[in-house]
């Protein structure tokens, strides 16, 4: 172990990159700390993609979140280059950064997840968007097959591919939604408009084959968004999650579901909303935050594996393929 040389990757251009830089210092330190030999590099532009193909290293630790580290990007050059790296493969990456392929796949493969609508920023024009809302409630889940689903207020709104919540917000009626499409559409070109589903908020990890500790989420906030997740006092994290055994058991298979069904490997994280209609997954993250704040080293943790020893399982995963 000692003689393996990690290069852990961070930073990127992505709206998430002050993240990410705070993920990459963690990792790095706590890589230290297991006793492999270290080295970082902030990604950002063409010197330091020089610097890539000139260091020598045997794996490389993935902690760019966003675009180009969670989308397949990076992965795609570090195959090219012949060199292992944590986490999910190319497809598996574009496909869970892809909240749009990434709901096709949950419905075909019987996953619950929230009702939902795509939306295409060259249609989108004030209150009058074309979105088939009504007042009458539905149910939550989504089907396979439609191509028009209704949905009724409160519904959320979700850039298709950002992370850490960004360009995320709660509408409860039309002129809301107008505002939150605008912000939302400075992120992309598609959005997802999906049913709320009012309860609790989940989080689960998954390392290798296994689910681990269900996280109950109490954001100080009206939902977990940016500030949430990543400013201390402003979330509670309820380890393990109060459920029943049998909704906590319920929660863990369909993270593993999830996480198998858009072919992800090593580890992820999956977010859940539970309501009285049921358990819905809304998205698996394949790179997942590893700050002193992030869900997933606490869901290991409680697990009974700490942050080195979760930090080594995963690097020698990538070793070993």
């Amino acid at each position: 172990m000692k003689k393996t040389r990690v290069l852990v990757l961070s930073g990127g251009w992505s709206s998430e990159r002050a993240i990410s830089l705070k993920s990459g210092s963690s990792v790095a330190k706590g890589l230290k700390k297991a006793g492999f030999r270290v080295s970082c590099l902030d990604l950002k532009g063409k010197r330091s993609f020089q610097e890539l193909f000139r260091k020598k290293f045997d794996v490389a630790f993935l902690c760019i979140h966003g675009k180009f580290g969670e989308d397949g990007g990076i992965q795609a050059v570090l195959e090219g280059m012949g060199i292992p790296y944590t986490g999910s493969g190319v497809l598996a990456s574009a496909l869970a950064m892809d909240k749009i392929f990434a709901k096709k796949i949950f419905v075909s493969e019987g996953i619950p997840t929230p009702r939902y609508q795509v939306l295409h920023k060259s249609t989108v024009h004030g209150p009058s968007a074309p979105i088939n809302i009504g007042a009458r409630p539905r149910p939550a889940f989504a089907q396979g097959g439609q191509s028009t689903v209704s949905l009724s207020f409160p519904v959320v709104v979700k850039p298709s591919s950002e992370g850490s919540a960004i360009g995320v917000g709660i509408a409860g009626n039309k002129n809301e939604l107008a505002a939150i499409l605008r912000s939302a559409f400075r992120y992309g070109n598609e959005v997802i408009v999906e049913k709320y589903i009012s309860g609790k908020e989940l989080s689960v990890g998954i390392l290798g084959n296994k689910a681990l500790a269900v996280i109950e989420l109490k954001p100080r906030r009206a939902f977990y968004d940016f500030k949430a997740k990543y400013t201390p006092g402003f979330c509670e994290h309820i380890i393990p999650a109060p459920l029943g055994e049998r909704d906590y058991a319920k929660v863990q298979e369909l993270a593993l579901h999830a996480h198998r069904a858009l072919g992800c490997r090593d580890y992820s994280r999956v977010d859940f909303r539970m309501g009285s209609s049921g358990i819905y997954v809304l998205e698996v993250n394949t790179i997942p935050g590893m700050t002193e704040l992030s869900l997933f080293p606490e869901s290991a943790k409680a697990s009974g594996i700490g942050f080195e020893e979760l930090l080594a399982r995963i690097v020698m995963m990538a070793r070993s393929r």
